[in-house]
């Protein structure tokens, strides 16, 4: 047993990754980029996947078996990249090893055995934390200390209007991520999940939303589009505008994603295309905010790599993590919500929703019980 499994006092050294799919790389290259971090092993079905990535990054071992990875290579932690319908196998594997996990969303297939999983893991003892990476994008933690050092003031106002434009045609998707053309649900589930974390991350908790959304292209099964707003605890406001078949002002329409206004009573932090902040003090002109927006090649300006150091440092300190399983729970609750106000017209109060209890909750609107049938059907 390692010092990091007896005391979680040690930062982690050797981590195992099971998953050699798109978005694998981008955890790879985090892990690569951390001081002190040894890749000992990179699991996935497909051997020969497997083997080019880890020969893009350096992992001498490859393997097809999550529990022979484990033995063999006995790390300090295991980082989950796979789909959905993976999650409750290979988390099953990983924490009756008592391994700490960090596991890569949407976490299970949904809402149901998102708790159960959770659950699993608070009886093991092991800590379980979701890959949302928005939140530790280098924009947003500026405008997290520029909100928590009292420069916009009050807040009032959020939004993020989302256009990264790769969603037109019969070949959406098909070149990086060909799921995303069949999942049942789309936008909400792949990307507004992203932006109500980071809402809720700057702005606070959510008291109800509204929804509307949309399918645009006829060639994909999910939603694309889709109008979002927010209230939040504070009394504060939110909106989250997006489709994914038109892009923005962006050298990389994929960098920051979209655009985001954030506005307090001393004036508006803007979030540009090309990730820069611009501040516009109340009556005042607009000017840049000059601050390290990470690498323009690396996702998200690095967002993995913050997020898995930001994992690292708090285990070795024996901190919570941001987003444990338990906590983003609530991101999914959220998510519900959207769903069962697009579905019912209705705007749905957070307070006492249960989706897994059609007959529960204050403003829970019809058709709730639709939920678990549908959740069974997503695939990714």
């Amino acid at each position: 047993m390692t010092a990091l499994r007896a005391s979680g006092l040690t930062t982690p050294q050797r981590v195992a990754v099971v998953g050699a799919g798109f978005f694998s790389q981008f955890h790879l290259e985090g892990w690569r980029q951390l001081p002190g971090v040894e890749l000992v092993g990179l699991c996935d079905a497909d051997p020969a996947r497997a083997q080019e990535l880890a020969r893009r990054f350096g992992i001498a071992r490859v393997f097809t078996e999550v529990a022979h990875m484990l033995e063999a290579t006995r790390p300090d932690l295991v980082d989950v990249v796979t789909p959905p319908a993976s999650h409750a196998e290979v988390l099953g594997i990983v924490l009756s090893q008592k391994l700490p996990v960090i596991c890569q969303k949407p976490f299970g297939t949904g809402y149901a055995q998102a708790v159960q999983l959770t659950d699993r893991a608070a009886l093991a003892g092991v800590p379980l934390i979701v890959h949302e990476n928005f939140r530790f994008m280098p924009w947003f933690r500026e405008a997290r200390r520029l909100v928590d050092a009292g420069h916009l003031g009050a807040l009032h106002n959020v939004s993020f209007r989302l256009r990264p434009g790769d969603g037109q045609g019969p070949n959406a998707y098909l070149n990086r991520q060909p799921y995303f053309q069949t999942m049942p649900r789309l936008l909400v589930v792949e990307t507004a999940i992203h932006l109500i974390d980071t809402f809720r991350y700057l702005m606070g908790e959510v008291q109800a939303v509204y929804a509307r959304l949309r399918r645009l292209n006829p060639a994909i099964e999910g939603e694309d589009a889709g109008l979002i707003t927010f209230d939040f605890s504070s009394g504060a406001a939110g909106l989250f505008d997006g489709n994914r078949l038109n892009d923005h002002v962006a050298d990389n329409p994929r960098r920051t994603m979209g655009e985001m206004w954030l506005e307090g009573a001393r004036g508006v932090l803007r979030l540009d295309g090309n990730a820069n902040l611009w501040w516009k003090p109340h009556h005042g002109e607009e000017v840049p905010h000059l601050y390290d927006s990470g690498s323009a090649l690396s996702f998200g300006g690095g967002a993995c790599g913050f997020l898995q150091a930001h994992v690292l440092q708090c285990l070795a300190a024996g901190r919570e993590p941001e987003n444990t399983a338990r906590a983003y729970l609530k991101n999914l609750l959220i998510q519900e919500a959207v769903y069962a106000s697009d579905r019912s017209g209705q705007r749905i109060t957070l307070e006492g929703f249960e989706p897994l209890n059609p007959t529960a909750g204050k403003g829970t609107a019809p058709g709730i019980g639709n939920l678990v049938s549908k959740q069974k059907k997503e695939t990714v």
